[in-house]
């Protein structure tokens, strides 16, 4: 199973990057954007560092690539530096990652109950779901073509009505990711501790497309990707225009702009504990959007960085917290306990939000 999703996992990040060609692989400069060479390298890098080159005492073997740490460490090389890089070809690049992916194969069928190789086999898996999503999202914000266009979005066109809310009567709720209950879990989610919850009633869907467009008539600020053709709002998806599908979750919100709406319909952003309390009922849809929460983003009590120290601790009180999965997320990452963050300014990535009762 390890095996299978760590091939799974590549074979997706090579299929949402094939668009990245010629110019294309350096792209413009952006503060929410890499350049998509840098970013396939750092995915192979990160993967060999962790699963080939971390020693038991914390320090590092060789890369097989030479100068490796010096391009690729994304803790020590600054963003803005990544473009003026001497980065290998995108031949030599592919070779370095396939050549990494290739002894990490080898190593675990070698040694199968090596469990600390398996946690870092799943973190390297994981992180890679994580940038074939985030160069999902650069071709949307570049407007590039949609590499995953043969995915369907599993949005309903007959449910533009508001959602109806499910209420839950508070109380104890335990809050995090149980030890033992997955077989990984990042060191944010850790570990399980009981929170006070008031009574609340959450909305069973994200906020659509149609609910979004009355607050933007009423003067609110309509999403990125918006625009009136002939009278009509349509949407720009990976460089295509297209009439707005009104029971769709609207996407592309930042979470500035979803308080806002909440102001407006006399409604609130969820808690995250709220939403995670929320999320095991049958009836509460999610999946299609990273939704925003109320929350920061703040360590659990008794937090402790796991090995991959740059992960979590680095954004505490800087970042809000979003839960759920977008129509971008590889099942296997999408769970209640996940914790994705992001600056409240940023809509570029696949987010939408959810409401609750004031």
């Amino acid at each position: 199973m390890l095996t299978e999703e760590l091939l799974a996992s590549r074979a997706r990040m090579r299929q949402v990057t094939a668009v990245f060609q010629g110019e294309r692989l350096l792209g413009p400069r952006l503060a929410i954007v890499n350049p998509p060479l840098w970013e396939i390298g750092h995915v192979g890098w990160f993967q060999e560092r962790w699963c080939l080159r971390q020693r038991p005492d914390g320090t590092l073997a060789d890369s097989i690539l030479e100068g490796a740490d010096a391009l690729y460490d994304s803790s020590a090389v600054a963003h803005d530096t990544r473009w003026d890089l001497p980065l290998p070809t995108l031949q030599a690049t592919q070779d370095y990652l396939s050549a990494v992916l290739e002894r990490v194969v080898e190593r675990l069928q070698r040694t199968p109950d090596d469990e600390r190789l398996r946690y870092f086999v799943r973190l390297a898996t994981f992180h890679e779901d994580m940038h074939a999503e985030a160069f999902h999202y650069t071709c949307q914000t570049l407007d590039y073509e949609d590499p995953l266009s043969s995915e369907v979005e599993a949005f309903s066109e007959d449910e533009e009505a508001p959602a109806a809310d499910l209420s839950f009567p508070g109380g104890g709720f335990v809050l995090g990711a149980v030890p033992g209950q997955d077989d990984f879990v990042f060191d944010n989610e850790k570990w399980a501790h009981e929170v006070q919850l008031r009574p609340f009633a959450i909305a069973a869907k994200p906020v659509t497309n149609a609910a979004y467009a009355a607050f933007v008539e009423a003067g609110g600020t309509p999403p990125r990707y918006w625009q009136k053709i002939d009278g009509v709002w349509a949407e720009r998806g990976f460089g295509q225009w297209r009439k707005l599908r009104g029971g769709a979750p609207v996407r592309h919100v930042d979470c500035n702009d979803a308080q806002a709406y909440c102001r407006w319909a006399k409604r609130r952003l969820p808690t995250e504990a709220e939403w995670e309390c929320a999320a095991s009922h049958p009836g509460l849809r999610w999946g299609s959007v990273w939704e925003w929460t109320s929350s920061d983003f703040l360590p659990y009590p008794g937090f402790a960085a796991d090995p991959y120290k740059e992960y979590s601790e680095p954004w505490f009180g800087t970042h809000k917290v979003l839960r759920g999965a977008s129509f971008s997320t590889p099942r296997r990452l999408a769970r209640r306990t996940f914790r994705n963050f992001y600056q409240p300014h940023r809509g570029d990535v696949f987010c939408g939000f959810r409401t609750c009762q004031q």
